[in-house]
């Protein structure tokens, strides 16, 4: 149940992430088809706002899908014993880096929506809207670290290994 629960958060978290790719390009058709008829559209900041978005939205779903960037020539070399030893401690130091930057991403979001902090442009959007979507990309993705350090832990491979795919990692 919860392994269904959090692939389906992962697949969720990529869906959008793709949404907000299409809406960098749907901001910039605008402005050219604005361009045309010579009126002037700013949507460089939307532009930038989605690409924050899908960015965060993307780790999780990237992550669990080994789409990361891996240095991969050592530990492809190492024998089941050692390479389990660096994959739990590669999980942990990402997990710790990771839900670090949740919990002050967490905290800015607030502070943005307490000073009823703006953005500068012309959208003058409250900052923790975008932030928001920031917190919680960067959560989903710091739950899919610990859920792979968990999966090593009890002897499986993790997700994001090149030669297993998520669902062959966790059939239960």
């Amino acid at each position: 149940m919860i392994r269904r629960v959090l692939d389906s958060l992962y697949e969720a978290a990529g869906y959008l992430a793709a949404l907000f790719l299409i809406g960098i390009g749907v901001t910039i058709v605008v402005q050219v088809v604005a361009r045309t008829m010579s009126v002037t559209v700013d949507s460089t900041e939307a532009a930038g706002l989605c690409l924050a978005a899908a960015t965060f939205f993307g780790l999780a779903h990237t992550f669990r899908h080994g789409a990361h960037v891996r240095i991969t020539l050592v530990v492809g070399h190492l024998p089941a014993g050692p390479k389990r030893v660096f994959e739990v401690f590669n999980c942990l130091v990402a997990g710790a880096a990771v839900c670090f930057l949740a919990w002050h991403v967490i905290e800015l979001t607030f502070q943005s929506y307490a000073y009823n902090d703006v953005s500068p442009g012309l959208l003058a959007m409250p900052f923790w809207i975008p932030q928001a979507g920031v917190s919680v990309g960067v959560v989903l993705f710091a739950v899919a670290i610990l859920d792979d350090l968990v999966q090593v832990l009890r002897g499986r491979a993790p997700s994001y290994d090149g030669d297993t795919h998520p669902e062959d990692s966790h059939a239960e």
